[in-house]
């Protein structure tokens, strides 16, 4: 495969995924006690503390991946963050019948990102990231006396 298509897909891929988080932390930070009101819905202690700290997750994590900063980090926390959600906010097992196959249309969408967030936390963000630009510089200062004297 050739790297340039790596290069642009991987781009695209990143931002697509991220997509979804950057406007749900956005819309849970602009709406606090509605967030919170959901998360209480669910029985989840310290609703308002965990509206705050799962809108800021998502926001910043979406946007570290747009940058392909920290994509590791990023990917693996949205990852198993959305597997934590969907088993709490769409247990489609327990779903009356009537909403069963939406909520397990969710539930198997959210699981579906939550691998997608796996494979750029094992893979990471690709040549044209933050994290690549920083490995480079990195590798430039890390070589040996000879390499760099040549």
């Amino acid at each position: 495969m050739n790297d340039s298509y790596k290069t642009c897909v991987s781009v695209v891929g990143r931002l697509l995924l991220a997509l979804m988080f950057i406007l749900s932390g956005i819309g849970k930070l602009g709406n606090i006690q509605g967030t919170a009101a959901f998360i209480a819905s669910g029985g989840l202690p310290v609703p308002t503390l965990l509206a705050t700290a799962v809108g800021t997750l998502e926001l910043f994590g979406g946007l570290a991946l747009v940058l392909g900063y920290q994509v590791r980090l990023a990917g693996l926390a949205l990852g198993l963050f959305t597997v934590a959600a969907s088993v709490v906010f769409h247990a489609w097992w327990s779903a009356p019948a009537d909403q069963q196959f939406v909520t397990q249309l969710l539930f198997m969408k959210n699981i579906s990102v939550a691998g997608g967030m796996l494979l750029v936390s094992a893979l990471g963000a690709g040549p044209l990231s933050i994290d690549a630009r920083i490995a480079a510089g990195a590798s430039r200062c890390f070589k040996p006396a000879s390499a760099q004297n040549a």
